[in-house]
């Protein structure tokens, strides 16, 4: 089951988007240096299309994207909620963060835009490091990932 602890509009997590995304519990990576340690637990209120449906709606108009914060501990759970959010919301692009260091078997591509794999390592930095160990994945319509972790990083 997927558990929702929060969510938030922002600006950084997906470029070029207005992202609304939802913090997502019982995450089982335990990232050293994590950000947001109290996700590892099992807390907040169930996340069912009713659920993300009504908070959808509530900032439809000031967004262009969801992102699913996690969802490491329910990967079929995730599964079905993108499938629901790419049938429902079809203007919105979806994106996932996830701390494992590849794509799980049987993930459905066609329902992602937007894929971050890989665990926080804080000898290795964040997305914006040259030196990270994260890369943050757009799905093309080929179903292939295109890495633009590159994105993420200040110009000059």
């Amino acid at each position: 089951m997927l558990k929702i602890v929060d969510w938030d509009i922002v600006f950084a997590e997906v470029p070029d988007e207005v992202t609304l995304a939802f913090n997502l519990s019982r995450c089982p990576n335990r990232c050293e240096g994590c950000h947001s340690p109290q996700l590892w637990k099992d807390i907040g209120e169930p996340l069912t299309t009713a659920r993300l449906t009504n908070l959808v709606e509530r900032y439809r108009s000031a967004i262009t994207c969801i992102c699913f914060m996690g969802g490491d501990g329910d990967l079929q759970g995730l599964a079905e909620l993108s499938e629901y959010a790419r049938r429902q919301f079809p203007e919105l692009r979806r994106a996932w963060y996830s701390g494992r260091p590849t794509l799980p078997d049987g993930m459905p591509l066609q329902n992602w835009d937007y894929i971050k794999l890989g665990p926080y390592i804080p000898s290795r930095g964040p997305l914006n490091k040259l030196t990270t160990n994260q890369h943050f994945y757009h799905v093309l319509p080929s179903k292939k990932l295109k890495d633009i972790t590159y994105r993420f990083r200040a110009r000059i």
